[in-house]
């Protein structure tokens, strides 16, 4: 799990349960994508809570949890540093 830290303190970080987040502080949890499957059985990585795109249609699940993650540290942590 990867954490950034801004100069005022905020730590962001992309949700998992690698660690015990409470112990870091008060939490705010906000969702920022969908995985859900297609009516023809693909995924897909619906990213439109955070302004994005929709990501495959993937052929498995884990397809499409790999590119939401890869697309939310590309997109969304890194640029919530500053």
């Amino acid at each position: 799990m990867e954490l950034v830290i801004n100069p005022a303190g905020t730590i962001r970080c992309l949700y998992g349960e690698e660690m015990d987040l409470s112990s870091l502080g008060r939490l705010t949890i906000q969702r920022a994508s969908y995985v859900e499957p297609t009516a023809d059985g693909q995924w897909i990585a619906d990213m439109s809570p955070v302004s994005g795109p929709v990501l495959g249609p993937f052929g498995c699940r884990s397809a499409a949890l790999k590119a939401e993650l890869i697309w939310l540290t590309e997109h969304r942590l890194a640029k919530e540093v500053n």
